[in-house]
């Protein structure tokens, strides 16, 4: 039955915030599953020196963890940025733990696994906070307003903008943020497709699956590969070898709902953008950072995060040349303006402000820095606890590891893959590079079967708001489903002799 509006009470219904936010409950609910999958052997082994799995205070860590989560997922309802609950909630679950051993006489305990925890952090946030910082700069310079701008001044019809969008948010979310990037290309398909709901739901659900698929195979493309990078598990250059199976993630439902654009062009409305000086040269100082970090750890075993705040200092020496050559180039362009009598550019140079390095470090995305710090300091609590092994035991004992990477794969599609490769990664289940490089492929594109799987749905959700819908995403995800198989079958298939290889590099 559909409503006089053509949107069915169901529809209706699901459009609205409030029912979105209901449905992430179902992470709160998975997380509650999967610490308690092997409840009955709770007293079977622990992590750290004392057993705490059976005890009062490993039950109220949890329960502490989910009521975090809890209003982590309440956050569009409640307006408290997530990163508040997890900082306390990290906070307390390590503050009981370290009483417990004060009180068992084994005060450094405690206190060296957690510096252990904050260490892994501090590498991943100081690399990520770089990457941020570029991308701001980026950002700032209007490389990417530029991009929008060529798309639409090209006049593509609906498909071609339908596999264009696709394929650049697949492109460039391997060296950007998949939520960045799906922001972008979803402003260009809001600005071209004039309104047409059904198009610019479709075309956001293939840019949620391409930019979440185009950061599986390089580190530098998704949190949870960078994770597995930085664990020194598997080499920066194996990483490539899942590149046809990430194709084939974003390829098969793309052809597939291809078929259901119409074949009609938009009206699209041209626009001119200017690059602002130096947005080619900074993205060749991003480059050549990357080069560096990778640099850094094949060739001298060193972490990649010193390379990463190397390439800080290159763009902090490039801003210096910016801000000093600034005044004669203003003057030079004024000039030109005067000679041709163009008022609106002579107004425009009048508005330039110096390019400040800092001011796009703090434009970075500190909340979910903070929220990052706050999940991997409470997984870590909860694994010194002795969970995660509980939990390892389960999954990797008792099922083959391709079945429990596949099923960890499906959860991150209601369970935040941060912490589900956070987990993965401190139960260091023995496990081939193959089987090390599919839980990365699968944590990574798992989330696209629902809109509020990742970052990058739940941010066009608001982005699209009412027309990228979680009804709207949730229609497609067989034939997301279908491409996630065909991923993992494909990387079984081209990568089997990765499966006998073990052991870290």
């Amino acid at each position: 039955m559909r409503s006089i509006s053509g949107i069915s009470p169901i529809e209706t219904f699901l459009l609205n915030p409030i029912p979105v936010i209901t449905m992430s409950y179902l992470k709160v609910v998975s997380i509650l599953l999967l610490s308690l999958l092997c409840w009955p052997n709770i007293a079977m082994a622990a992590t750290g020196p004392l057993p705490l799995t059976d005890s009062a205070l490993g039950i109220t860590a949890i329960v502490i963890f989910l009521l975090a989560y809890l209003l982590v997922m309440a956050e569009e309802k409640i307006h408290l940025r997530k990163s508040k609950p997890v900082l306390v909630a990290a906070g307390i679950i390590w503050a009981m733990i370290g009483w417990h051993y004060m009180q068992a006489g084994m005060p450094t305990e405690a206190e060296s696994a957690f510096r252990h925890t904050l260490l892994e952090f501090s590498e991943l946030m100081l690399f990520l906070l770089v990457a941020m910082t570029y991308i701001n700069a980026l950002e700032e310079r209007r490389l990417f307003d530029a991009l929008r701008a060529w798309l639409i001044r090209t006049g593509f019809s609906y498909r071609s903008l339908f596999w264009i969008s696709g394929v650049l948010a697949f492109a460039i979310s391997s060296f950007a943020n998949n939520m960045t990037t799906a922001m972008l290309m979803c402003a260009v398909v809001m600005k071209v497709a004039e309104g047409d709901k059904r198009f610019i739901n479709l075309t956001c659900v293939n840019i949620v699956v391409a930019a979440n698929a185009g950061g599986a195979f390089i580190p530098f493309g998704d949190i949870t590969t960078l994770m597995v990078w930085q664990a020194g598990i598997v080499t920066f250059n194996e990483f490539f070898t899942l590149f046809l199976p990430a194709v084939v993630n974003f390829g098969v439902p793309a052809l597939i709902m291809s078929f259901f654009v119409e074949k009609r062009s938009p009206g699209g409305h041209a626009e001119e953008v200017e690059l602002k000086r130096g947005a080619l040269r900074i993205l060749t100082l991003f480059l050549l950072t990357i080069a560096t970090a990778v640099a850094f750890h094949s060739y001298l075993g060193l972490p990649p995060v010193l390379g990463m705040m190397t390439g800080l200092g290159y763009l902090q020496f490039f801003g210096f040349f910016l801000r000093k050559t600034l005044p004669g180039s203003l003057a030079r362009k004024r000039a030109l303006a005067e000679r041709a009598g163009d008022m609106e550019r002579i107004r425009a140079l009048g508005q330039v402000v110096p390019f400040d390095v800092f001011s796009r470090v703090a434009r970075a995305e500190w909340d979910t820095l903070l929220f990052f710090y706050g999940v991997v300091v409470c997984v870590g609590g909860l694994g010194f606890i002795g969970y995660l092994e509980l939990l390892s035991t389960a999954l990797y004992t008792n099922w083959n590891p391709t079945a429990a990477n596949v099923v960890l794969g499906l959860m991150s599609a209601v369970v935040d893959n941060i912490p589900v490769m956070f987990a993965v990664l401190t139960m260091n289940p023995e496990m081939s590079h193959g089987h090390w490089l599919l839980i990365t492929l699968t944590a990574g594109v798992g989330g696209s079967l629902l809109s509020i799987g990742s970052a990058a749905g739940v941010a066009l959700m608001g982005q699209a708001r009412g027309y990228y819908t979680f009804v709207g995403h949730l229609k497609w995800a067989p034939v997301i489903l279908l491409g996630y198989a065909a991923s993992v079958l494909c990387h079984l298939w081209l990568n089997a002799e990765l499966f006998t290889v073990f052991g870290r590099h």
